[in-house]
């Protein structure tokens, strides 16, 4: 995710941010980055075609302004992104979307809804050949969208999204590692998130948004928001499909139908994933920090297995 402080806004950003990441994996791995633009109200047609054409480039991320994390930069004025859309639109690049309306006066739990009813419904009309992801997607409104939308709409939705409803950070005192946004909300909306990852619909897809937040940023009095699970996802979203019957579904939402929406090969390599109890560790050290990991603490029954098992 291109949300950092700058914010990666240009192909030349992108790689270079794209070979720090390299720099910082382990020797022989396969890992390969692919990058995405922060769309503002400066980003230039001569940027979108450049993007289209780069190798490692797959697409360019809508945060409203304000929104969420390192945002600031991000369009408030969608009618001065037109022409960048119809861009995208004829280059084909993906659009990927933090979908929340950040106006003052809309609870914090209906901004999901308020944008699809008054942006992203528009951005569909106008743009209608226009690959559009809707990120993270917490409400039962996101999924209905998305299910009567044409092929060229989908979702990711994120461990904690399915995990969870709004009684895992508020009930019994604030648990800040709980918090992100778009928000955790209702049962009503946790279940039927479940229901669209799990049914095989190749609409809905593996999505983290995994936010790795020091401690100290997240355990203050305006704390940060954002989940840590990148460490142990896999195993989140195995456990899910699991307890709902549906493993044979887990392999469609994680490892394909993101790749066919976004139009790249699927990997042909395996992992593999046996039961198996284990701890999610309190805490990961950085530097002299530490990073809190989503459910830290508790135990979980699936485990990736390393690769010579």
């Amino acid at each position: 995710m291109p949300n950092l402080s700058p914010p990666v806004t240009t192909v030349k950003q992108a790689m270079q941010y794209r070979q720090e990441i390299l720099q910082a994996l382990p020797a022989k791995t396969d890992f390969c980055p692919l990058m995405t633009l922060y769309l503002t109200e400066t980003t230039t047609t001569a940027e979108i075609r450049t993007a289209a054409t780069s190798k490692y480039v797959s697409a360019v991320k809508l945060y409203p302004a304000g929104a969420t994390t390192n945002s600031a930069s991000g369009v408030a004025r969608l009618s001065s992104i037109t022409p960048i859309l119809e861009a995208m639109q004829k280059h084909d690049l993906p659009l990927l979307v933090h979908g929340e309306a950040t106006g003052q006066d809309i609870d914090i739990f209906d901004r999901e809804k308020v944008f699809i009813d008054n942006t992203l419904t528009r951005l569909v009309k106008d743009f209608p050949a226009l690959r559009i992801v809707l990120e993270h997607a917490t409400t039962r409104d996101a999924v209905q969208f998305v299910l009567d939308a044409d092929a060229t709409i989908a979702a990711t939705i994120t461990p904690q999204h399915l995990m969870f409803n709004r009684n895992v950070y508020l009930a019994g005192g604030i648990k800040p590692h709980y918090y992100c946004l778009p928000v955790i909300k209702r049962e009503i909306h946790r279940q039927t998130l479940l229901n669209a990852a799990t049914s095989g619909n190749p609409k809905f897809f593996l999505g983290t948004d995994s936010a790795p937040h020091l401690k100290h940023f997240k355990e203050t009095s305006c704390g940060c928001a954002g989940c840590y699970s990148a460490a142990s996802a896999l195993e989140f979203y195995t456990e899910v499909f699991d307890q709902a019957g549906a493993l044979d579904k887990l392999e469609g939402f994680s490892s394909f139908h993101g790749a066919d929406f976004y139009h790249l090969p699927r990997n042909t390599t395996r992992v593999t994933l046996r039961k198996q109890a284990w701890k999610i560790p309190d805490s990961y050290p950085v530097d002299s920090a530490a990073l809190i990991p989503l459910n830290a603490g508790t135990t979980i029954n699936w485990k990736i297995q390393p690769a010579d098992n």
